[in-house]
């Protein structure tokens, strides 16, 4: 938790993180995104973040994988600011995620990194569960 625990050895997340692939197609499948799903459903918001965002950064601007990218890092942020007991600044997140979420399927209701819009409509009910 930052602000109360130290802060991770960055080599706990260097393999996950070293095997982001650069074919935008195949990002889904890498270890740092599946990784960052295990995190967040063990309510390691920090730790899904940390291993979302460089997966991110791989994905195309503007594309809808960046956006969905957007959307998760913003959940995780979302969690983690409700265990530091600051829910205003989990709403803030909550609604940056959204956006991002709904901008992702917008105009495209298919899948993208294999995920559909109800996938990560139930991830944004976990962080109500909290």
């Amino acid at each position: 938790m930052p602000g109360r625990n130290p802060r991770p050895d960055e080599a706990i997340f260097a393999a996950a993180k070293a095997g982001i692939p650069a074919d935008p197609a195949q990002l889904g499948e890498s270890a740092a995104f599946r990784a960052g799903f295990t995190a967040f459903d063990a309510g390691y918001f920090w730790e899904a973040h940390e291993l979302w965002e460089p997966v991110w950064m791989q994905a195309p601007p503007a594309s809808r994988a960046r956006r969905l990218l957007q959307g998760l890092i913003q959940l995780a942020n979302a969690g983690l600011k409700l265990r530091m007991s600051r829910p205003d600044a989990a709403r803030k997140a909550l609604a940056r995620a959204d956006y991002a979420i709904g901008e992702c399927f917008r105009s495209d209701s298919a899948a993208v990194l294999g995920l559909t819009h109800q996938d990560v409509a139930s991830l944004r009910a976990a962080i109500y569960a909290l």
